[in-house]
């Protein structure tokens, strides 16, 4: 009888670097928060298949993509990258182009697929998934056998913040009619919001993940700014389909 073991993978997102080490937003140093991140997550790093980066990995600034490859690139394990808003998706896939990093596609990981979803739009802050993107993800999802998560970089559902859901994935009912015609999906991950975010969707888990650098306050009309550390999230995938998941702070 095959046995398979559960799929762990260690979220980190919004790492807004740029090239020069010391340069930052909102007063926070990225590059050394970052690194603060990866200490703290060390243990769970070394216990994970696979880490997940879910966008604005720079701060308009491509010379920052260096510094991930420095940090994240002697892991003896597969970095799954996608872009966001504040990325260049081109030099984000030159420079994070070698093993261990793989930036987009559909990958499997035991009874498991993850489909990593490009919601980048050249010039705008919001998400719009490409009639590409919308069919590669029905085409992956009607092949499916296994369970599946699906992992992009804007929300697509409201958050609860009138600022933050005019920046979402403005297309988000198409995805979700795609959704709907599969019953494979289990989750659907998400970084952008800069907070910690678990719902569910029917029996869809919904889950946002606090940025490695700066939080977004929660539930506000306009932009504000949170005290809360930088976070990262642990997900576990059951062969069973379950999802446990826990968002850490760095305190």
């Amino acid at each position: 009888m095959r046995v398979m073991a559960a799929v762990r993978f260690l979220q980190i997102t919004d790492t807004h670097l740029t090239g020069d080490p010391q340069g930052g937003i909102r007063g926070v140093a990225t590059l050394a928060s970052l690194h603060r991140v990866l200490r703290h997550a060390a243990a769970e790093i070394s216990a994970a298949d696979a880490l997940l980066l879910t966008g604005d990995l720079v701060h308009d600034d491509a010379a920052g993509y260096g510094h991930l490859q420095q940090s994240l690139g002697s892991l003896d394990k597969a970095v799954l990258a996608i872009a966001g808003n504040h990325d260049d998706p081109q030099q984000l896939a030159i420079v994070l182009s070698a093993a261990p990093f793989r930036v987009g596609g559909t990958h499997t990981f035991g009874d498991w697929c993850v489909i990593l979803l490009d919601t980048h739009q050249p010039g705008a802050v919001e998400g719009h998934l490409s009639d590409d993107e919308l069919g590669r993800l029905e085409a992956a999802l009607e092949a499916q056998p296994r369970h599946v998560l699906v992992v992009m970089h804007h929300p697509p559902v409201p958050m609860g913040s009138r600022w933050l859901d005019a920046i979402g994935l403005i297309n988000a009912e198409s995805f979700w009619r795609i959704i709907d015609r599969h019953d494979c999906v289990r989750g659907v991950l998400w970084g952008h919001a800069h907070q910690a975010f678990d719902a569910s969707r029917g029996s869809i888990k919904l889950m946002a993940t606090p940025s490695s650098c700066v939080q977004f306050a929660v539930g506000t009309e306009q932009f504000a700014l949170d005290d809360k550390p930088p976070g990262y999230r642990s997900v576990v995938l059951h062969p069973n389909g379950r999802i446990d998941t826990c968002v850490r702070w760095v305190a």
